[in-house]
């Protein structure tokens, strides 16, 4: 049987890459799928290929590309240990710069053709479908369990699209009043139909992520679904 989904690994700008998966139809939105701290790994780009076979055109940016290009982590002590190192020494400047490429570079395939782009990010990606909405021209944005969003909210006074966020009811990373600071600075940006916030009381950090111990499949196919919904929506 014919694989649906096409996949390959394409230049965004020197040194830049990023891993495409197109849909079945070859053809449709465009999606940025943002990473965890563990890179473009197995997980991320099975993500994308979930959201290639939804129909969309996937983009997943390499954004350690300046440290250790195509960086592969797993999920043990030394692997966090070591995407810790690499998120810390990420900067911001460095995050909207690449997502700004990002985004245009997707946009601008033939298979999007000039048609709307999505944001969809995991932990440190969620912090990074932010940056997306505020910066990078997107036309809606997902956020799973955003990592460091609190931190900077100063950036909702340009948020550019609707946005959907996703957070565990237990989450030793982010507090509930990190999440409720994050949906009050939202909803006054966007009003509260386009700043949707979903919290789910029995998942915990990473519940989306199958390879992980925290993986909560009821709270990751309803996120899933909400997510689907939200950006056939917003981003069609």
């Amino acid at each position: 049987m014919t694989d649906p989904v096409q996949r390959r690994w394409i230049e965004l700008a020197p040194g830049y890459a990023g891993y495409l998966a197109l849909p079945p139809a070859r053809r449709g939105p465009g999606l940025l799928v943002l990473q965890e701290i563990f890179g473009v790994n197995e997980h991320i780009r099975a993500v994308a290929d979930q959201y290639a076979l939804d129909g969309f055109v996937v983009l997943a940016p390499d954004l350690f590309w300046r440290q250790v290009p195509r960086v592969e982590l797993g999920y043990q002590a030394d692997d966090l240990t070591r995407g810790r190192a690499l998120v810390q020494a990420y900067a911001t400047d460095q995050a909207i710069a690449d997502l700004g490429v990002a985004a245009r570079a997707l946009r601008d395939r033939a298979e999007v053709g000039g048609g709307k782009v999505g944001a969809v990010g995991y932990c440190m990606g969620g912090r990074m479908a932010w940056f997306a909405a505020a910066t990078a021209g997107v036309d809606a944005a997902v956020a799973y369990y955003g990592g460091g969003i609190h931190g900077h909210l100063q950036y909702a006074a340009t948020l550019g699209c609707p946005l959907q966020f996703h957070y565990a009811g237990h989450d030793d990373h982010i507090p509930p009043e990190a999440v409720a600071a994050v949906r009050a600075a939202a909803q006054q940006a966007l009003g509260a139909a386009r700043a949707e916030v979903f919290v789910y009381p029995e998942a915990h950090h990473g519940f989306n992520c199958w390879e992980r111990g925290s993986y909560h499949a009821p709270s990751a196919a309803l996120a899933h679904g909400r997510a689907l919904a939200f950006l056939a929506q917003h981003a069609f």
